[in-house]
């Protein structure tokens, strides 16, 4: 199972970006599937996440800025990212509760994660 994050990079405060990320391999099914971002000297935290049936959570910093989604059919998850402040700056990283095969067991997978910069 691999996980792959695109849509990271530079721009101003105030400014939105798009975040993916794509679930390959042997999925089974796919739980939750979420983004976590940790900034320079900071623990990771969870922006937000969103569960097979479309239920989602988000950190108290993002919500109302920021939008998880995701498209079952192509196992892959999104973050809208609006109004994004300086503070928004740090890499963003995917995860995904996976089981592999029916008779295999849930394993948390993470992507490689993106850099999201937001200059003020």
């Amino acid at each position: 199972v691999q996980l792959q994050a695109s849509g990271g990079g530079l721009v101003q405060a105030g400014g939105s970006l798009s975040l993916s990320c794509a679930a390959s391999g042997n999925l089974f099914s796919i739980n939750v599937m979420d983004w976590y971002r940790q900034a320079p000297g900071k623990q990771r935290e969870l922006v937000a996440a969103i569960t097979s049936g479309g239920t989602t959570n988000y950190g108290d910093s993002v919500k109302g800025r920021f939008t998880i989604s995701r498209d079952n059919a192509k196992n892959t998850v999104y973050l809208q990212m609006n109004s994004l402040k300086p503070d928004d700056t740090a890499v963003y990283y995917c995860r995904a509760e996976v089981t592999a095969t029916p008779s295999s067991r849930q394993h948390d997978y993470w992507g490689q994660g993106t850099l999201v910069t937001v200059s003020s």
